[in-house]
């Protein structure tokens, strides 16, 4: 007898924010008709977006705002699995990124600094997972992060 199986969405993006906002539509739309509740939607939307955004912004992707923005072929990753009425959700870039110092990111000792403009997704997504964890792809061109969050409860 085989295991079930759990439903999964892969999405190949161009690196650029425009993209983002259109996986997380998909990313909804999976996710709802997949069975998940609503509130956990919107604590996998939340997770999806600051990976992306991530992606984005630090993965390769320049901050590009729109694909025509991208100075090559620059692509993230997304693949969501709907597993015990939560998910996995792995995003890999193409950036130069160090395992080791995301590893840090992703695990702050303690809160991030208020006065800072930016820095505080990690924290903030990290209460919603039961883990995060950082490794390099296996094709050595940038991360991936996944995320996981099962039975719709964090850690």
């Amino acid at each position: 007898m085989s295991a079930p199986h759990s439903p999964e969405l892969r999405l190949d993006l161009p690196a650029a924010h425009s993209a983002a906002r259109m996986a997380r539509r998909l990313v909804r739309e999976f996710a709802l008709r997949g069975g998940l509740e609503e509130s956990e939607v919107d604590n996998l939307l939340l997770v999806a977006d600051e990976l992306l955004s991530n992606a984005v912004d630090h993965g390769g992707g320049g901050a590009a705002r729109e694909e025509s923005e991208l100075e090559s072929d620059v692509t993230m990753q997304l693949v969501l699995v709907l597993r015990d009425g939560g998910w996995v959700l792995d995003v890999a870039d193409e950036g130069q990124g160090d395992p080791e110092q995301v590893e840090a990111l992703l695990h702050p000792a303690g809160l991030p600094d208020l006065e800072d403009e930016r820095g505080r997704g990690f924290f903030l997504i990290s209460g919603l997972c039961q883990s995060l964890s950082v490794r390099r792809r296996e094709d050595g061109k940038g991360l991936v992060i996944t995320a996981v969050r099962l039975h719709g409860r964090p850690a």
